[in-house]
């Protein structure tokens, strides 16, 4: 018994399976962030305030928008595959099948490249001036409501999040969704 205290005292906050991706995503992730906020902290005065640097913090968003879409797929696609209209079409279900284990395989490390770039779009519109209207505003709630998502993320892997990880995460999406095409 005293072994089996002690497994489960050693177990780890990320599962072995993931571990590879996760702990890549972060090294990219963090390798990029400091890369891309070096060249942006050097960059001259009068280059903040142009349109071309507006383009900058925007493809920022726009990749960004490309990952969390990934994400997302996670759980669109095991919403879809519960209905029962699948039982008519078993062949379209198990290519929806492996499409739900490639997203769940990398959902957690294109989600930490997805933060990465939101930090990067968020210290890009900050230096470029952020203004009072909905597309800022709107970004910024999404921002804030983003903050737990990871942090329960981590708890979802020990089964102690309490469905926080899926709340936060679909508040979110719909905040995101607003800021993105509104």
């Amino acid at each position: 018994m005293g072994a089996q205290q002690n497994q489960e005292v050693k177990q780890s906050w990320i599962p072995k399976k993931e571990r590879l991706w996760v702990f890549s995503a972060m090294g990219v992730a963090t390798i990029y962030v400091i890369w891309q906020l070096w060249s942006l902290f050097h960059l001259p005065a009068s280059t903040l305030h142009n349109r071309r640097f507006e383009h900058t913090f925007k493809d920022y968003g726009s990749n960004a928008r490309i990952a969390l879409f990934v994400v997302l797929a996670n759980y669109v696609l095991a919403l879809i595959i519960k209905h029962r209209i699948w039982t008519k079409l078993a062949a379209m279900k198990k290519g929806l099948v492996m499409l739900l284990r490639i997203a769940k395989k990398f959902h957690a490390a294109i989600a930490i490249l997805a933060l990465a770039l939101i930090t990067l779009h968020a210290v890009a519109v900050f230096m470029y001036g952020f203004k009072w209207d909905f597309n800022n505003i709107s970004g910024l709630l999404a921002l804030i409501v983003l903050l737990p998502v990871p942090i329960s993320g981590l708890f979802r892997y020990r089964r102690l999040d309490k469905k926080w990880h899926l709340r936060c995460g679909l508040a979110f999406a719909v905040l995101f969704l607003i800021h993105a095409f509104l």
